[in-house]
């Protein structure tokens, strides 16, 4: 099923920069699975929104989908040719300018276009004025998550055995298609070779995830920095930072690092990374910390599930 961005963020093609960033702004509010666990189809949703936004934020990419040269997952579209292309050529007697008869069978120009080339085994293409651009090959590429995230260069192997250097952009995602121009087949009768059009499967990573632009990572802290705070070493794409865990800090607490996403080449901002906080108790509970929050208990009766429970029953 055809995807088109803009019915994806409720927008027409009239839409300003201010109008996408406002409109994405808006979905992520209502679309984001962390911020709405119970709902199953919220990051399909959301990695719906977070495409579209993606594509139509890029003033190229935006300006090529308009222009239907790609789709609305950012893949190339197929270029379509007809036989008045071929009939242009030199040498067609159904060539534009002499007509098209109503009595010639459309199939007799694509026989003559396959006779000129087999003709071209023993004389050259361009003693019959014909030539063609060679036809684009495709391959697939599986790209680690970091190189995805933070750019580099992979390497490909062609069917000859060669080798092809692929550079990754920075900010690449998930089933976007690189075009290699000239690295395609040969063309025909001196014509220019086609492209190379590589389509990328990014990898997981046991760490981060990816939705859009910004990043997800699971951060583990213990029962003491959850209740006193402090400050904590978190892994960004980028690298470790620091980070400061508040006092009284719970399970599920999201906290945010803003810049540390993904951003784009040429792009002035990125994505943020959001910190999902998880408590973890030691793998064994001494006898202090046993005592002590056994007469902790005795003095203090916070239940956290009394809200829940009222809400369960109403």
């Amino acid at each position: 099923m055809t995807v088109d961005p803009y019915e994806t963020l409720g927008l027409t093609k009239s839409a300003t920069p201010d109008d996408i960033k406002k409109a994405y702004r808006k979905l992520v509010r209502t679309s984001h699975p962390d911020l709405h666990p119970d709902d199953a189809g919220a990051e399909a949703r959301f990695k719906a929104i977070a495409a579209a936004h993606d594509l139509l934020k890029n003033p190229d990419t935006r300006a090529r989908f308009d222009a239907g040269e790609i789709d609305g997952a950012g893949a190339e579209r197929p270029q379509r040719q007809y036989y008045r292309d071929f009939a242009e050529a030199g040498g067609n007697p159904y060539q534009q300018r002499h007509g098209f008869e109503r009595h010639v069978d459309p199939a007799d120009i694509f026989a003559e276009i396959l006779r000129q080339r087999t003709r071209q085994d023993s004389d050259d293409f361009s003693g019959h004025g014909y030539s063609a651009p060679g036809s684009d090959l495709r391959y697939a590429l599986e790209v680690p998550f970091l190189d995805a995230a933070r750019g580099g260069e992979m390497r490909i192997t062609l069917p000859d055995g060669a080798s092809l250097a692929v550079r990754i952009p920075q900010g690449a995602h998930d089933g976007q298609t690189l075009r290699l121009r000239g690295k395609g087949g040969p063309g025909f009768g001196g014509g220019a070779p086609g492209d190379a059009l590589i389509t990328l499967s990014v990898s997981q990573h046991p760490v981060f995830r990816r939705i859009g632009d910004d990043v997800f990572v699971t951060l583990p802290i213990t029962i003491d920095e959850a209740i006193l705070g402090g400050k904590v070493t978190a892994p960004t794409i980028s690298g470790p930072v620091n980070l400061t865990i508040p006092k009284g800090a719970s399970s599920g607490r999201v906290l945010r690092l803003r810049g540390r996403g993904v951003a784009h080449q040429g792009g002035k901002t990125a994505g943020d990374q959001l910190v999902d906080l998880k408590i973890v108790t030691p793998p064994e509970i001494d006898g202090s910390l046993r005592d002590f929050l056994t007469e902790w208990r005795k003095t203090h009766s916070h239940d956290p599930r009394v809200d829940l429970l009222n809400e369960a029953a109403s």
